[in-house]
Parts: C-alpha cells; sequence; structure tokens
C-alpha cells in the first residue's frame, strides 16, 4: 500500500542553466526545419561551455538550411539573456556538425507500400496526470517551474535587472493523506550581478514564492535557502558545461511517475520518445480531467520500424472509477497510438518545440498556434460518454 503521509521533492532549472540553453538551441533547430518542411526529420544533439556551442546530429530537409543553424543558435542565446565575457550570444564560436539521416533509420520509419510509418526507435514512454494542481501535474515540479518562470519574467521585462539567466529551484512539499499541505523547505539559486547583495535577492525571492504557492504553505524560515554558497556570479555554460537530454525528469514530472529515460529535445516528432510521451500525457490528463481517476499513469512502448504500440498499460493507482482493461480499450478507440496517428491528431508537425524546452513539457497552456496541444482535454466528453458518466 502506498504511504500516505510524506515528504517529496522536485527541482527545476531555468532557460538559462547550461543544459536548458543546450536543450533550447537543439529545439530551435527543430523548428527551423518544421517551419520550412513539416515531415523534415531532425535529431540534433548541442553542447556548450566557455564561449563555445557545438552542434551534431542527423536531419532530412530542404537544402540550404544549415547555414541558418549557427544563426539561429545565436538567436536563442541571445533571448535567453546571454550577454556575459565567458558566454555572449554574439561572441561565442558556433560549430555546427549536422549531417544526413543514416538511410538505414530512414528505410524503417517511412512509410512506404502498404508499410505505414513506423517509429523512429524503439522505447518506452510515459505519461502522469492527477489532481494535486490545476494543470493536473504534481505540485513540488509544478511549483518549482512557477517559481522560476516568475523570476524569469520579472528578469526579461527589465523589472529586477540584477537577475542572470541561469538559476535552480527546488520544492520539497508534506503530504497527509496522499495530498500536499505546505512545502517543509524552498531552495532557489540564482546568477545575480556583482552589485546586488544576498539579502536583496532573498527578500525578491521570498516574494516570488509567497506569489505563486497556496496560502499558509510557506516553509519555515530555517529550512528557506537562497543562494546557499552566498554567490552565484558566474553561471551558465561559463561555469558548468551544458549538454542536450540531461533534465529529462525535470522535463517531466519530477520523478513522481516513472519515466522511459530518452529526452525529448533536439527531436522531430516521428521520434516517439518525444511524440509518445506526449501522447500518453494527453491521455492520462483527459482520464484525470474526465473524473475517471484522481491520478493515471500511462506506459506506451514501440519498436523501430513498426507503426503500432506494442503494449498499452493504465495504472490508475487505486484511484480510478471505471474499469482500467476497458479504459484501455476507449483510449486506444479515441486516439490512434501509431507515430503518424499521434503526430496527426495533436498537430505535433510545427514549429512549436523552442518553447518546450524551458520549465516543463507538461502543465501548460496550449497556445493558439498549436503549441502544447497535447495539454488539451477535448477527450473528456467522449471519455464521459464511453462510460456513462
Amino acid at each position: 500500500m502506498a504511504k500516505s503521509n510524506y515528504v517529496f521533492t522536485s527541482e527545476s532549472v531555468s532557460e538559462g542553466h547550461p543544459d536548458k540553453v543546450c536543450d533550447r538551441i537543439s529545439d530551435a533547430v527543430v523548428d527551423l526545419y518544421l517551419a520550412q518542411d513539416p515531415y523534415a526529420r531532425v535529431a540534433c544533439e548541442t553542447l556548450a561551455t566557455t564561449n563555445r556551442i557545438v552542434i551534431a546530429g542527423e536531419v532530412r530537409g530542404p537544402e540550404g538550411l544549415l547555414a541558418q543553424v549557427e544563426d539561429v543558435a545565436r538567436a536563442a542565446v541571445k533571448d535567453i539573456g546571454y550577454e556575459q565575457d565567458g558566454f555572449h550570444w554574439k561572441n561565442a564560436e558556433v560549430s555546427v556538425f549536422l549531417h544526413a539521416q543514416s538511410a538505414d533509420i530512414a528505410v524503417g520509419v517511412d512509410a512506404a507500400g502498404n508499410k505505414d510509418e513506423g517509429a523512429g526507435d524503439q522505447g518506452i514512454m510515459f505519461g502522469y496526470a492527477c489532481t494535486e494542481t490545476p494543470a493536473l501535474m504534481p505540485a513540488p515540479i509544478y511549483y518549482s517551474h512557477k517559481l522560476l518562470k516568475s523570476l524569469a519574467d520579472v528578469r526579461h521585462s527589465g523589472a529586477t535587472p540584477w537577475l542572470g539567466p541561469d538559476a535552480k529551484s527546488q520544492f520539497s512539499l508534506q503530504y497527509r493523506d496522499g495530498k500536499p499541505v505546505g512545502a517543509t523547505s524552498v531552495v532557489l539559486s540564482t546568477q545575480h550581478s556583482e552589485s546586488v547583495s544576498q539579502e536583496e535577492i532573498r527578500e525578491t525571492v521570498r516574494k516570488h514564492v509567497l506569489s505563486i504557492i497556496p496560502d499558509g504553505w510557506m516553509c519555515p524560515e530555517e529550512a528557506f535557502y537562497v543562494n546557499p554558497t552566498g554567490r552565484f556570479v558566474i553561471g551558465g555554460p561559463d561555469g558548468d558545461a551544458g549538454l542536450t537530454g540531461r533534465k529529462i525528469i525535470v522535463d517531466t514530472y519530477g520523478g513522481a511517475a516513472p519515466h522511459g529515460g530518452g529526452a525529448f529535445s533536439g527531436k522531430d516528432p516521428t521520434k516517439v520518445d518525444r511524440s509518445a510521451a506526449y501522447a500518453a500525457r494527453y491521455l492520462a490528463k483527459n482520464v484525470v480531467a474526465a473524473g475517471l481517476a484522481d491520478k493515471c499513469t500511462i506506459q506506451l512502448s514501440y519498436a523501430i520500424g513498426v507503426s503500432h504500440p506494442l503494449s498499452v498499460y493504465i495504472d490508475t493507482a487505486g484511484t480510478g472509477r471505471v474499469d482500467e482493461d476497458k479504459l484501455s480499450d476507449v483510449l486506444r478507440q479515441l486516439m490512434n497510438l501509431s507515430p503518424r496517428g499521434i503526430r496527426e491528431h495533436l498537430k505535433l508537425n510545427r514549429a512549436i518545440y523552442a518553447r518546450t524546452a524551458a520549465y516543463g513539457h507538461f502543465g501548460r497552456e496550449p497556445d493558439a498556434d498549436g503549441g502544447f496541444s497535447w495539454e488539451k482535454t477535448d477527450l473528456v466528453a467522449d471519455l464521459k460518454s464511453a462510460f456513462g458518466v
């Protein structure tokens, strides 16, 4: 039986964290290609260190786009806000080593004759939703993201100019009877200018924490940690090298649910690491939004070149109000879970990925242009009808 009283912790990192800089660049390359060809193929990895950016991987798409990759990378770094001696959007050396996609992979993935489009790789993907927050996300990761996004907003607006792009947050929440009731500790480390005092940083962060968490949830003062080392001036890739795909738990559910292991950023939507994880979240969120369960975990599995999922597993952790086997059948009827079916249902062949690189791929508001389409709850009516709710 699951514990009902416990403390659970999740962390988030800002758009200026070294790994997130790399995720952003890789996803900007995906958008570059999809904007020109919705069926382009991209598998892009980025490394960043002191005034150096290295971009590598495989692509298949319109001729001439490789020449734009460097400019796309610089624009991403500029938008994040890096204009520092050790990492500057204009001065960093950018090396591009993208090459053509492997023909062996392409033949397995492409549709041909009577063969439907296959998965871009083997693997397992998980989706999760719960009733802990309005976004149907676990509370610790939800508030960790919200704090960093709140600080980023005032940095970009110029309201708090001494904030730097690099930051990390962490919330530890007390659960009673399986529900979050308050914070036992809050940790925030943020890059800052030389001129600001640690006390000003602490009080500024406090205001942002209080603005995002429910009333009465603030942790004890002795468990409120802001820049615990006392100084964080050197940050970003100048302070620590970054790589695409190293923050996969930050990207998903903060450890509150299983993770299949595959990263999202830098991959076009034929890669089921990305698209099937989005589909699993979409289905789990609709199950919870329909009131069929308070928690829902969905696992999908695929084989490279195979057009249908090998398994669809559902676990409602004892909170389900309907039969899980029937629920699995109903979900498969409502959504074609082949790679092509997922892409078409969620309309994933669009340049909508750079925005996903920081502050979580899940728990976001759907955008008018189709971004975060997997956060829609448009299956709720059909699910309720199928179960007579």
